[in-house]
């Protein structure tokens, strides 16, 4: 029977498809030699293997059986192959010179056999244009389907890593707290191409350096995913290990370069990972950490494509890092600086018990200007105060401390409330311009340097609110005045609650409007509490509600003071604050006729042997004899001047408190001056002995008259006063 061209092909093809094996193993052993890029990763080596016998014996039949090229299957797992290289980053070069290759060496094999089996040359010329034309449309046909499936797995992974980088900007960073930045990138990870993630921080750069000196390093484990205790992923290190010399680690935090490990080299310090990914954090130039991601379920090995992923997200997870740091830093500073200004105590005195508290605001709002105060006054009195400055950060808190310094000096000078706070609001209106200049100053000096940036604005000006409240335990008399501050409450002894109706006074900053004062009697035992407004618009509750709620807690019994502000801060401030709260709460004392002796001296000369008298006996009564020469000396002395140079009533009052203090008022608003006597001089040496024999002594004025005062104290001793 003659021969036909398809015939030929047909006997040749399954004369050869007996030898199949030879020929797979012949292909891919050119294709270890000329592509070991193939054979480098063993799953992509495996599948190549598979694959180009399933090429083989499908060309063959193909040809044995006279099929058109356009009706040969490629085999099913072709497109699964395609698909592995991409996911693999293999260039889409080496698989289309993979196909080139094989169809030549099979095609060369057919070619071959042909002249065995005829030597007709018209009919092997024939057969051999049919053999080329069919491998190449079957080469052809495959390769294109193998070019589609390549560019949509390429596509698919691109999209997909936009993706997921897109979603680490959404989930990484959304707060400033570094731990909780550090389990967002963990936990991302692990959701889309980890099994197991850790983070591990530089201890040193957590504590304010930018950089690591000490070796080892030492490192603080801040996250780590999954957290599920039956995880099979080998357990986490300690919160604080030291970094091991050598370690993939360690080169990591040397280099600032990532790197891939599999097998042996993952398993160093994770036996179940065959593949690991170590990426360092690094941010602004500063290396701040690292974090590893590792597989065990995942049977892929990473890839160069995994790896730039993981970059990606670990830069934008280091930035985060990094603002959360520094923010971190900037609070603490602020926080220092706040409760370096803030009383570290309460002082010394007779008139009220207190108690207080401070909560500053949470993380996101940073620190406010919120701050509190009880300062001794003259006469056994005292001053409370409370007050809010506006905004949160540094300058807050210096403005507050600039605030609290101010009032503690006009206190010295015993101004009544209404009057400080005028004083106080000039302090607020210069700090206000002083501000105000150096922001046009940083402004000029940006613009001479070509910065057309908007900047942060500066403060551009102070506000502040303030309630200044003096308490006197003699009278049981308190007098408050407030700039724009919340009101205070007030519990009777039979346990009444209610809000003081105050004057409520212009904010502190506005200049020119006046402060009215109102004054109300405590009886002692009597409890004041004064606040900021944090604590009763919390979480943006209605103000009256918040003040319904206050008189609410502060009705109910308490066994100290204490327990009534953990009482307030309970009921007002279930959850951690959006602003910064002050609260102060004072029980009144009284000072009774054991503690209190007054006289009415007539302004004559003969009123200070008289003044004498009265304290010596008075002092006895109390037992204080041993104050008694030096008393003497100080009355004499103020009651002379009030005699010569005052005006009538005149007053003398004695106070036995932690101090002796004596008073003398009189009349007359001229305010003795301290001076130092010549040689011939009569006078001006009666203050000077007052000064020398006082703890403390000074002056305050009233409505009409003034007081001068002077405090004792048993270690009080008559000075060696020479003259030149």
């Amino acid at each position: 029977m003659d021969l036909t061209a398809a015939g030929l092909v047909s006997r040749v093809a399954r004369e050869l498809g007996s030898r199949a094996d030879e020929l797979t193993a012949e292909v891919e052993r050119r294709l270890r030699r000329e592509l070991p890029e193939l054979w480098e990763d063993p799953d992509i080596a495996r599948t190549a293997s598979v694959n180009v016998a399933e090429h083989i014996i499908a060309g063959l039949s193909g040809l044995e059986y006279a099929i058109e090229p356009g009706l040969i299957e490629p085999p099913p797992a072709d497109v699964r192959r395609a698909q592995r290289l991409a996911r693999r980053g293999i260039p889409l070069g080496t698989m289309l010179r993979a196909f080139r290759l094989a169809q030549g060496i099979v095609l060369d094999r057919l070619l071959r056999e042909i002249p065995r089996f005829t030597s007709d040359a018209e009919l092997v010329s024939a057969a051999t244009r049919r053999l080329i034309a069919t491998s190449a449309a079957y080469v052809d046909r495959t390769s294109e389907q193998g070019v589609v499936a390549f560019h949509e797995e390429r596509e698919r992974r691109l999209q997909w890593r936009l993706s997921t980088v897109n979603e680490a900007g959404l989930r990484i960073g959304t707060t400033l707290d570094i731990a909780a930045t550090t389990q967002e990138l963990a936990d991302l990870a692990t959701e889309h191409f980890a099994d197991v993630v850790t983070v591990d921080l530089l201890d040193a750069v957590l504590h304010g350096r930018d950089t690591a000196s000490e070796a080892p390093l030492v490192l603080r484990r801040t996250a780590h995913s999954p957290r599920a205790e039956d995880d099979p992923a080998p357990v986490s290190a300690p919160l604080l290990h030291t970094c091991v010399d050598g370690s993939p680690t360690a080169r990591a935090l040397a280099t600032g370069q990532p790197a891939k490990h599999h097998g042996d080299a993952a398993a160093a310090d994770a036996p179940r990972m065959h593949s690991t990914l170590v990426v360092p954090l690094r941010a602004r130039g500063a290396t701040l950490g690292v974090a590893q991601f590792s597989r065990h379920h995942d049977p892929n090995p990473y890839d160069d494509e995994d790896l730039l992923l993981a970059q990606e997200i670990a830069a934008r997870a280091a930035v985060a890092v990094d603002n959360a740091r520094r923010y971190s830093q900037a609070r603490a500073t602020a926080l220092a600086l706040q409760r370096s200004l803030l009383p570290r105590g309460t002082p010394r005195q007779s008139a009220v018990e207190v108690a207080h508290r401070y909560l500053p605001a949470g993380d996101q709002i940073g620190v406010g200007g919120d701050w509190y105060d009880v300062i001794p006054l003259s006469g056994a009195r005292v001053a409370l105060v409370v007050g809010d400055v506006v905004g949160h950060g540094i300058h807050a808190a210096a403005t507050m401390g600039r605030l609290r310094t101010a009032v503690r000096t006009l206190a010295d000078i015993d101004l009544p409330p209404d009057e400080l706070l005028t004083h106080l609001d000039d302090v607020v209106l210069r700090t206000s311009d002083e501000a105000f200049d150096d922001t046009d100053e940083d402004t000029a000096a940006d613009a001479a340097a070509g910065d057309m940036g908007t900047g942060d604005g500066g403060p551009g000006g102070t506000g502040a609110t303030c309630l200044y409240a003096v308490y006197d335990p003699v009278s049981r008399r308190c007098t408050l005045a407030r700039a724009g501050h919340v009101p205070p409450a007030v519990v009777t002894r039979d346990g009444t609650a209610e809000i003081l109706d105050l004057p409520s006074g212009p904010p502190l900053g506005l200049g020119g409007l006046p402060f009215e004062a109102t004054e109300v009697e405590l009886p002692e035992g009597s409890l004041l509490a004064l606040y900021t407004n944090g604590l009763i618009d919390a979480r943006g509750h209605d103000v009256d509600a918040g003040l319904t709620r206050l008189r609410h807690a502060l009705a109910r019994p308490a066994r100290s003071l204490e327990a009534v502000c953990d009482t307030v801060v309970d009921a007002l401030l279930p959850t951690r604050p959006d602003d910064d709260v002050a609260l102060l709460v004072a029980r009144t004392r009284a000072l009774g006729a054991r503690q209190v002796a007054t006289w009415d001296l007539a302004a004559e000369p003969t009123a200070v042997a008289r003044a004498r008298s009265d304290v010596s006996r008075q002092l006895t009564d109390w037992g204080l004899d041993e104050l008694g020469f030096t008393a003497e000396l100080v009355v004499s002395e103020l009651v002379t001047n009030a005699v010569r140079y005052g005006e009538p009533p005149i007053r003398l009052r004695l106070i036995h408190d932690h101090a002796l203090l004596c008073e003398v008022s009189d009349g007359s608003s001229t305010t003795p001056h301290l001076r130092r006597a010549r040689v011939f001089d009569e006078g001006g040496r009666g203050l000077l002995l007052v000064a020398q024999l006082a703890e403390h002594w000074g002056t305050r004025h009233a409505r009409r008259g003034k007081t001068v005062w002077a405090a004792l104290s048993d270690s009080a001793e008559l000075p060696a006063l020479t003259s030149a």
